[in-house]
This record gives C-alpha cells, sequence and structure tokens, in this order.
C-alpha cells in the first residue's frame, strides 16, 4: 500500500518533458528519456536552458508511470535526466519504475551525494552518466556553483561501487582547454577510474544559458594524454 508521501510525491508535476524513445542515451538499450525541471548548476554551455530555469514541469510522475505502462515490453530503460533529477524526490518513482521491469539510467552532476548513494544502496539505479563539469581550479568558473566537494564524493563512491558509471565531460575550448582535460584525466586516473571517459563538444545551438557561440580555436584532440580510454561523442 502507497504511503501518502509517495502519493502527493508522484502527483507532484516536475517533469519538463518526455523523450519517447532513444537508442543513443543509454547504451545498448532502447529507451525514453525523462527530462526533469530544474537544476542547482548554471552551466555557461548549456543548451537546455528552459529547462534549467523552469519553476514547475508539464507533467508528474503519475503522469509518466501511466505512459511506461503502454511501453513494457517495448522499450527496456528509463532515463532521468534534466535539469538535475537529484534535485527532487526520486526514491518513490523508481521504485515504481523498477516495479514495471524497466532498467534506470541517471544523468547526474553528482552534488547531490547522499542521494545518489541513497539510490545505489536501493538497488533502484542500473547505470549512471556523471558529468565531470571542469577540474577543481575551474569548477565554480564553469557551473556557478561552489559543490565541488560533493562532485568529488559522488565520483569516489560510484568508482568504488560496482554499478556501471561514465564520467564526462563537455567542453568549449574558450572555457576549458586541452590543460584542463588533462588534468581531468589526471584526477580520474589518481581516483582508480577504470571505465572510458567520453568527451562532447560543445554544440552551438544559437541558444545556451551563457550566450556562447562556436569557440574562437578547435580543441585540439592530439594534446591529451593517451593512457585513458577516450571516447568522443
Amino acid at each position: 500500500m502507497s504511503t501518502n508521501r509517495e502519493n502527493n510525491s508522484l502527483s507532484a508535476k516536475v517533469i519538463y518533458d518526455l523523450t519517447s524513445f532513444t537508442h543513443l542515451d543509454y547504451p545498448d538499450h532502447l529507451s525514453c528519456i525523462v527530462w526533469f525541471s530544474g537544476c542547482n548548476m548554471r552551466c555557461d554551455y548549456c543548451y537546455n536552458k528552459d529547462i534549467v530555469f523552469a519553476k514547475n514541469g508539464k507533467y508528474s510522475y503519475e503522469n509518466i508511470l501511466d505512459f511506461l505502462k503502454t511501453r513494457v515490453g517495448l522499450l527496456e530503460a528509463v532515463v532521468l535526466s534534466g535539469g538535475e533529477a537529484t534535485t527532487h524526490d526520486l526514491i518513490p518513482f523508481c521504485r515504481k519504475i523498477k516495479q514495471l521491469g524497466f532498467k534506470i539510467k541517471l544523468d547526474t552532476n553528482g552534488t547531490n551525494f547522499l542521494i545518489v548513494k541513497e539510490l545505489v544502496a536501493l538497488n533502484l539505479l542500473d547505470y549512471v552518466a556523471l558529468d565531470y563539469k571542469a577540474p577543481e581550479t575551474k569548477f565554480t568558473q564553469i557551473t556557478h556553483s561552489n559543490r565541488y566537494d560533493e562532485f568529488s564524493k559522488t565520483l569516489d563512491f560510484l568508482i568504488k561501487s560496482k554499478l556501471p558509471f561514465e564520467a564526462r565531460t563537455t567542453i568549449h575550448n574558450d572555457l576549458l582547454n586541452t590543460d584542463d582535460i588533462n588534468k581531468i584525466i589526471d584526477d580520474l586516473k589518481k581516483r582508480g577510474y577504470k571505465n572510458s571517459y567520453f568527451i562532447q563538444e560543445f554544440l552551438d545551438t544559437g541558444s545556451n544559458i551563457g550566450n556562447l557561440q562556436t569557440p574562437k580555436s578547435k580543441f585540439d584532440r592530439s594534446l591529451l594524454q593517451n593512457d585513458i580510454n577516450i571516447v568522443y561523442r
């Protein structure tokens, strides 16, 4: 029997949008993407600014669960993205998703360590994509937040856990250069990160939080250390 808290949580309209089908966002799984409203960062290169600044959502958890019931046997997984999904009450929602038989992937900036830790402890996540926004020296400049220590705890926790996850960075060459990315690579190696490191170059969609344009110079991949497996997206 659901508790009142769960019922109240599941009726909350905190979901900005739904992508009903993707084969790109969760490796080897047919998925949908749930886009959560709001974020605790203001990354200059972010092109989801409508989602980041949204106060409310168009859909409730219950709306998404009703959709998922029609996709049992058709989709394999649900991707929780945003915005920042961990700024919302995910546990009742994730439990319901799991009861329907779906896997769950979380896209996160890692700055809500205790929430990520609890979701993992409850076996509610199957995969995590962790955004490594910038090296510590540029973290606040890039994200306009002071939450590097929380991110760092999440990164260490995921490395020590057995949960499949990836670290990834979006680069705009006017903000993060090859020296910065090599600092991230050094840090990942020191922490014992063994997985692939994913790099995504900034895409100028014409609308982003920092009003950035195409970088003045091209990012030179040849200057990156090659003792970690780098995958470009």
